[in-house]
């Protein structure tokens, strides 16, 4: 790839990584909220730590291997096997908040897409390629990497790090902490983002998956959570 060609890649990742993509990606804490109710989160360290543990053990181990199958599967065209990791990937979800959250981002982010004139995400908005009505945010974050020519590791790191910086916005908000401490924050999550792409790219099929108990009880509490901020 020439240089003009990597630097117009960077840019169109950027754009898919930044706060302004209008894709609600904002409205959601993926059970951060519950957890700050309950107490397991209360300051800057406890915050830290979860997402921390969410980037090691949920992400590297479920997200960004099924990111790199569903680029394969889209620079192949390959429709069966974007339907099959997007359906494990969804199916992985372990409660309606998260599945919903992904069907919505998802949406929106194929919406995006469309109107960049990328035609896949147009058979998307369509019903068509998707053969149900399960669709994830890293189905349509990997079409676009593949469209735009985005080396593989270079867009898993930033899906990692949009996910990483839009959870410790979240901390921010709803613990709360000042900005000094989420910049301490974001500084060192992602230092930890290189290997947990690096760990995450080398896994194979049968290596695929998390468990994150805590996490899923916090999304599935904060469902009926009387006051929230987020969406459920």
């Amino acid at each position: 790839m020439t240089d003009a060609l990597m630097n117009a890649a960077m840019l169109r990742l950027w754009q898919l990584i930044s706060p302004a993509l209008p894709v609600g990606a904002y409205a959601y804490s993926q059970g951060q909220e519950y957890a700050i109710d309950a107490g397991w989160i209360n300051d800057e360290a406890s915050a830290q730590t979860w997402i921390t543990g969410q980037l090691q053990n949920n992400l590297s181990a479920l997200d960004i291997p099924v990111l790199k199958r569903l680029y394969q599967a889209w620079l192949d065209d390959e429709h069966d096997a974007v339907n099959y990791w997007t359906d494990y990937l969804y199916a992985s979800r372990e409660a309606v908040e998260l599945q919903k959250e992904d069907r919505q981002t998802g949406m929106a982010l194929a919406k995006v897409l469309s109107d960049q004139s990328i035609a896949h995400a147009s058979d998307i908005t369509r019903n068509k390629i998707i053969t149900s009505d399960r669709l994830t945010f890293a189905t349509l974050f990997s079409l676009a990497g593949v469209e735009w020519q985005v080396p593989l590791a270079t867009l898993a790191q930033g899906y990692a790090w949009a996910w990483c910086e839009n959870q410790i916005t979240a901390a921010i908000k709803t613990v709360p902490l000042g900005q000094a401490a989420g910049q301490r924050m974001l500084a060192t999550v992602i230092s930890y983002i290189p290997d947990c792409v690096a760990a995450g790219l080398r896994r194979s099929d049968t290596q695929i998956g998390a468990m994150v108990p805590a996490v899923a009880i916090a999304c599935a509490k904060h469902e009926t959570q009387y006051t929230r901020l987020f969406r459920s």
